[in-house]
């Protein structure tokens, strides 16, 4: 089960890893605005900066997951997986927000949400034993 944990994990990290890309790197971006539902420029240009700074709480999302991971793989599991959970936690909170507040972004949100969701479970499974 440990395995498993550390794939979804892994796996939630990298696609917070890549949100970051599109909300921080790559907002100007016409594939980044038609995935956000950004039509024009000046929309782009007016949610530039929130979406800069919204990338980057994705970034730490994956970076507190990935300390943990590492931590975990370092036998220091009971810290390992407070920040695992952390982690994951944040991003399956953050996916629900996403969802419940613009449901037409449903399959983002579930997209966010479903390899941490699936790290908790096989996390608490592992970690409780």
């Amino acid at each position: 089960m440990l395995l498993t944990t550390m794939i979804f994990a892994g796996l939630a990290a990298v696609i917070h890893v890549y949100i970051f890309i599109l909300e921080s790197l790559r907002w100007d971006q016409a594939s980044t605005r038609a995935a956000f539902g950004i039509h024009s420029d000046a929309e782009a240009a007016a949610t530039k900066p929130m979406a800069f700074n919204q990338g980057f709480y994705n970034l730490f999302l994956a970076i507190l997951t990935l300390t943990g991971m590492a931590f975990v793989l370092g036998s220091s599991t009971t810290i390992g997986a407070t920040l695992i959970f952390a982690g994951t936690g944040s991003m399956v909170a953050a996916g629900l927000v996403l969802l419940l507040s613009s449901p037409k972004l449903a399959r983002a949100a579930l997209t966010q949400l479903a390899a941490p969701a699936l790290a908790i479970i096989f996390g608490v499974i592992t970690f409780t034993r």
